[in-house]
């Protein structure tokens, strides 16, 4: 892709988008369009401010369009434990086929703090926690002594449930704290 000013470099990365069979990184998209990544930050958070369903998540931008909203059953889960358990609470759970859309803290200042994950397969959780080891990042965790809340899809309850019983046999709960 020649490089392409403003309006028109944002609509051939729209297009890109809607394209995609996976998520594309920010950086990959920089290298096409021949400008720095945070102009592509810029250009993401343009295009959402016009109501375009894209996700930012760790493994890359998302456009959500409906093949890939087929996710009809939710449950938010209440989860406690360590920085160290984080990658077993996330295999637990794409083990027993769901996917972990978020994570949610209720910080003292702000609120409620939401971040995506959208895992759901052990290579994709690999892949998260390759990135926060490597930007030596926090967990939202860890602002509130483990506890956090996970929102996770399956495309039937019963994922859910297999989910559910595969956190409480680790003891990652917080009901069950």
């Amino acid at each position: 892709m020649k490089k392409l000013l403003g309006e028109e470099r944002r609509q051939k990365l729209l297009e890109l988008l809607k394209l995609a069979t996976e998520p594309i990184k920010g950086t990959d998209f920089a290298k096409k369009a021949g400008v720095s990544r945070q102009v592509i930050v810029g250009d993401m958070t343009l295009l959402k401010a016009r109501n375009e369903p894209i996700l930012a998540t760790s493994q890359g931008y998302i456009y959500m369009n409906q093949s890939n909203t087929s996710l009809a059953f939710e449950r938010q889960l209440a989860c406690v434990h360590t920085p160290h358990d984080a990658q077993e609470e996330l295999y637990t759970l794409v083990d027993a086929g769901v996917v972990v859309k978020n994570v949610t803290v209720e910080h003292p200042v702000y609120g409620e703090l939401t971040a995506s994950i959208m895992v759901s397969n052990r290579h994709e959780v690999d892949l998260f926690l390759s990135r926060v080891k490597e930007t030596g990042a926090s967990y939202l965790s860890e602002l509130t002594g483990g506890i956090h809340l996970h929102l996770i899809a399956a495309t039937s309850s019963e994922f859910l449930e297999a989910a559910i019983e595969g956190m409480r046999s680790k003891g990652f709960l917080a009901d069950d704290q």
